[in-house]
């Protein structure tokens, strides 16, 4: 997987980039435990389920880790923006790292957007949830206070 545009020469300056968008692997690497198919909630120690977690935090609602994949990302100049995903929760947040105070990170699913600024002396930062059916249902978008923007998914 390459990561960030390959030098065109030696003398030329780096340009800004947004970089095409991925789509991570469905499969948790060899050795681990998918996510359970989501019950009713509580079930798997989160505390939210759908709607119920839409404009929410992942992490306070136990959405997060362990129960969080990345389904999509997406280089935008320096910084990477990505589709978080956790299937017990029936929701998806985004979240950008490398970035920089002033970069915005948005996530929009059926209508709904939430978005978050990076904070001073912070260089990542990631949204309230998106209530979605499934994982793809989900855009993330990461807009550079420099005003370079990049989105996951189909330009």
């Amino acid at each position: 997987m390459a990561r960030g545009p390959a030098c065109a020469s030696a003398s030329a300056p780096p340009a800004a980039s947004v970089a095409p968008a991925r789509t991570a692997p469905a499969l948790p690497p060899a050795g681990t435990a998918a996510p359970t198919a989501a019950g009713p909630p509580g079930t798997s120690g989160a505390g939210c389920f759908g709607d119920g977690c839409a404009g929410r935090d992942p992490e306070s609602t136990r959405c997060g880790r362990p129960h969080a994949t990345t389904v999509a990302y997406r280089t935008v100049g320096t910084a990477r923006v990505e589709v978080r995903h956790s299937r017990v929760c029936g929701a998806a947040w985004a979240r950008v790292s490398g970035a920089a105070p002033g970069d915005v990170v948005a996530v929009s699913a059926a209508g709904a957007t939430h978005e978050r600024a990076v904070r001073s002396g912070d260089d990542d930062a990631y949204t309230l949830m998106v209530a979605v059916s499934d994982a793809t249902d989900a855009r993330a978008c990461a807009t550079l206070a420099g005003g370079l923007r990049g989105c996951t998914g189909p330009d």
